[in-house]
């Protein structure tokens, strides 16, 4: 009997509060009994863990789930936080053995390094563990600078405190066996909060700690990033200061850098963000023609004496309609700078992408206007050249050859318009046909004519046919005339005789069947004369109706 009552004794000291005016002769320890049918914790419980709400600027951000009493098979990625970049992920398994039974806790956490400082929204997003679908609060974070160099231990490490000595042990009664120590079970920690280092209940027992590396062995050591200088620029470059009425010129929007830049700068959002600036190029008052597409592939230009790295954005040729001047806005591009450590140590990220903005200035084109336009009207600008070939070596009366006509050069060719051929006897014209070959800036433009001499002779295209252009280089107005003058060889042909109408098949007939007796041209009028009267009786004959019917009685 004596045996049992030492071995109950403990348990029931802790179970049982002590009776009124009794006195122990030890201090009882504050232990958490297990019932006899409890279960361990549920296989696959999933709890998420937020991270912290302010933090310094060279400090981490964590998000993290914790899986208790269950393998991990899989789960979705983190989500991508906007102000933060993801750093790599770490994961803490911890084992605690309560009464004889294993439970394993396994926290993966993701990193996230934060870009600047300034408060950031942490949107709700859902994260899916083993099948189970975890749900976030919206959350607001504050990043705060970076502090000042503490000789300290660092305050984020926690120090256990020192184990109080244990009481003197006290002589049990005699044929007693003195109680032994239950093992302690740390208290679950809320999901508000990560855990910590808890003291036992037990100062005799062994610390225990549920937590994750950066709470164990503190932060890693602050990365200190310094933004380098750079040599880029944004710019909207026109090819010529200023225009004629019509012309072309040439304006593009370029991204420049040295080549030792291109380690710190790289685009972002590239298309999201060209749609805009190009929608800002275009102009109200001139025809714009789509240049080449945008390229990430630069070119290597010299610009007072440095060498650039230029990327075209967006170019275009725009040949203006009014005296207007071509005003093109100041123009913004957010592209990617990565800062660097001051000391690069091993293990730490080399380079942090941060975000610097670009702007362009604005530009004005001023427009001339052409001389003598109101004599002149409405003509092709532009640096052109004639271009004349023909289908034949030798001519003949009668038969039919093909004459092209056009213009090759600079200029907008959808300001050409065909040429009027001047009427010429025993010539007949039929066309043209147009055909257009744009290229950069300009193309060639041909207008294709078929002839066929009627006499014999030479016949003076250059009187027939030109091109009244003005050339934006010179300065004033140039005629082109066709050089090839075809020489018609054999007999005049005679004018074919006009078929008759009797000769056709068809009409023959019905003109002998006609009736050849002359039609008045009133007879429309006497038809409608005679409709008025016809429906003017149909309204008497209904009055007369409805008025013998009301004299019924």
């Amino acid at each position: 009997m004596a045996l049992l009552l030492g071995w109950f004794g403990p348990h029931l000291a802790g179970a049982q509060p002590a009776k009124p005016g009794r006195r122990a002769t030890e201090p009882a320890p504050v232990v958490a009994v297990p019932k006899p049918r409890s279960q361990p914790t549920a296989p696959g419980d999933v709890a998420l863990l937020p991270g912290p709400t302010s933090l310094p600027v060279t400090g981490v951000f964590t998000l993290a789930f914790r899986l208790r009493g269950g393998a991990l098979e899989r789960y979705s990625e983190f989500p991508e936080l906007e102000g933060f970049k993801k750093s790599g992920k770490t994961s803490t398994t911890t084992t605690r053995i309560v009464q004889g039974r294993r439970f394993t806790d396994l926290t993966i956490t993701q990193r996230y390094v934060p870009y600047g400082e300034g408060e950031y929204l942490i949107k709700s997003f859902q994260l899916t563990v083993n099948g189970v679908l975890l749900r976030s609060v919206a959350t607001t974070v504050r990043v705060e600078p970076a502090p000042a160099a503490a000789t300290g231990p660092p305050a984020t490490t926690p120090v256990p405190a020192a184990p109080t000595p244990a009481a003197p042990p006290t002589t049990p009664p005699a044929g007693t066996t003195a109680p032994q120590p239950a093992p302690a079970i740390p208290p679950a920690s809320p999901l508000s909060s990560p855990p910590a280092l808890t003291k036992p209940a037990n100062p005799a027992a062994p610390l225990q700690a549920v937590g994750d590396l950066d709470k164990l062995f503190g932060k890693p050591k602050p990365a200190l990033y310094q933004e380098l200088p750079d040599r880029a620029f944004l710019a909207v470059v026109a090819d010529r200061p200023s225009v004629y009425l019509g012309e072309g010129v040439r304006v593009g929007l370029y991204f420049y850098l040295t080549p030792p830049d291109q380690a710190m700068l790289a685009f972002h959002d590239f298309n999201d963000q060209l749609t805009p600036l190009i929608r800002q190029l275009q102009q109200s008052t001139a025809w714009q023609a789509p240049g080449p597409e945008p390229s990430v592939t630069p070119d290597t230009v010299r610009s007072r004496g440095q060498l650039y790295l230029r990327f075209r954005l967006a170019e275009s040729v725009y040949y203006p309609l009014t005296t207007a001047p071509l005003r093109f806005p100041p123009l913004a591009l957010t592209m990617v700078k990565f800062r660097f450590l001051k000391k690069p140590e091993a293990g730490q990220e080399n380079r942090l992408a941060d975000y610097k903005t670009y702007y362009s200035a604005g530009l004005s084109v001023p427009v001339r206007p052409l001389p003598q336009q109101a004599e002149r009207g409405v003509l092709p600008v532009g640096a052109y050249r004639l271009r004349e070939a023909v289908s034949r070596t030798t001519f003949r009366v009668g038969q039919s050859f093909t004459y092209t006509f056009g213009l090759e050069g600079r200029g907008n060719l959808a300001a050409v318009l065909a040429p009027v051929f001047k009427p010429y006897p025993g010539l007949d014209v039929y066309g043209p046909e147009v055909r257009q070959e744009v290229a950069n800036g300009g193309g060639r433009k041909l207008f294709r004519y078929r002839l066929v001499a009627r006499r014999r002779g030479t016949v003076p295209l250059d009187s027939l046919l030109q091109f009244v252009v003005f050339n934006p280089v010179m300065s004033r107005y140039d005629t082109l005339r066709p050089n090839i003058r075809p020489k018609v060889g054999g007999l005049d042909a005679p004018p074919a005789a006009l078929p008759k109408p009797e000769d056709d098949p068809f009409y023959g007939p019905a003109l002998a069947s006609a009736d050849g007796t002359m039609q008045s041209l009133d007879v429309y009028r006497d038809v409608r004369r005679y409709a008025y009267w016809l429906l003017l009786g149909l309204v008497g004959v209904a009055g007369f109706g409805w008025w013998r019917a009301g004299r019924r009685p």
